[in-house]
């Protein structure tokens, strides 16, 4: 296993304060995936039953409206995704595309369930961790959708 896998899940805020033992043993579950530019890491509606940890590479977040897929954002390394639809165990709600060239760690739903057996805490931290992740996510989403509703131009 790499050194650098657990400095980069360190960087993480889902990651914060896990111990070096939880991630070694997530980790040893892990699999890495190779995307190439232009693949797809999963489509919008595609059943979820893993996240993703983007070791390098860049990625575009998109949605389809009316046939057209539009970019909602973008990700480097040490950047996750794929976390929402685990939480709530339901279906995708975008897609997320390879850029360039990409490197992730896949962490699926039974990783998790492993790390829930063999470390109850460490994975109640996970989840909290996850939870405050995505809060900010929609608490950015909130401002951004306010400040359209008040008229103020977003900047691209």
């Amino acid at each position: 296993m790499r050194p650098m896998r657990i400095e980069l899940l360190q960087q993480m805020p889902i990651f914060g304060a896990i111990s070096d033992d939880a991630l070694h043993f997530l980790l040893a579950q892990a699999r890495e995936i190779d995307a190439p530019a232009g693949s797809y890491f999963f489509r919008e509606n595609d059943q979820a039953s893993s996240m993703f940890v983007l070791e390098s590479g860049s990625v575009s977040i998109t949605r389809l409206w009316q046939g057209r897929e539009f970019v909602l954002n973008g990700m480097g390394p040490g950047d996750c995704f794929g976390e929402m639809a685990l939480m709530e165990m339901s279906s995708r709600n975008a897609s997320v595309r390879a850029e360039t060239d990409c490197v992730a760690i896949e962490l699926t739903t039974g990783d998790l369930l492993s790390l829930y057996e063999h470390d109850l805490k460490q994975f109640t931290l996970i989840q909290m961790n996850m939870g405050r992740e995505v809060c900010r996510r929609l608490r950015a989403t909130d401002e951004l959708l306010f400040r359209v509703r008040m008229g103020e131009p977003l900047n691209p």
